[in-house]
Parts: structure tokens; sequence; C-alpha cells
């Protein structure tokens, strides 16, 4: 929890504006590891995409857009879940694409 909050959160919260692939990337750093100490089974994917879409916000970027219901949404469940994974051996990569991918959605759904 130490490092979480002096090696992440210090450092990238408040969320400063940036390009969104850099800023994807902080969200999927902070992301994973809030996920691998949260003492609690339920509730941890909302606080943490919670906190994401708040990290998103504060750098000007619109909440991602995570279609996890309707059709398609069992894909981008398995998705997001195998980037988690990834994510907990602080491979954020997949995490990173993942984030991106949803605040583009997001930006194209507002662009419409």
């Amino acid at each position: 929890m130490e490092w979480l909050e002096n090696e992440l959160l210090k450092k990238h919260t408040p969320c400063l504006p940036d390009n969104l692939s850099s800023i994807s990337g902080k969200v999927a750093a902070v992301h994973a590891e809030l996920l691998l100490i949260h003492p609690f089974r339920e509730g941890n994917g909302r606080l943490a995409r919670w906190l994401a879409d708040l990290m998103f916000l504060q750098a000007g970027y619109p909440m991602p857009l995570y279609n996890f219901s309707g059709k398609g949404s069992v894909r981008r469940k398995k998705e997001y879940l195998d980037a988690v994974v990834s994510g907990y051996g602080q491979d954020y990569a997949p995490l990173t694409g993942f984030f991106r991918d949803c605040v583009e959605a997001r930006l194209g759904e507002l662009e419409e």
C-alpha cells in the first residue's frame, strides 16, 4: 500500500493533462496495483474503475466507455480481465490499451 501511494498515487494524481497514451498508462498502473491490494472480493473493480474515471476527467478526457453490458460485453469483460491479470505482473501494456480504447470509444460517441 505504501508503494502504491508513494510511487503511483502521489506521482499520478491529480492526473494532469497529457496525451491519451501517457494518461492511459498511468491509469493502468494505478488500476492494476489498486486491484492487488483491495481487501474485498466484491466491489474492487468498480472502485478501481471509478478512480480511473476520475483520473481521465482530471486530465481533461471524458470517462471511458467500458461496454460491459449489451452486445459484445462478454468479450469486452474477458479482454478487461485478461489485461488486469497482465497488470498483476506489472505488464501494464494490455490494460493501457484497454483504457485508451475505452476513452477513444467515448470520444467517438461524443462526436456523433
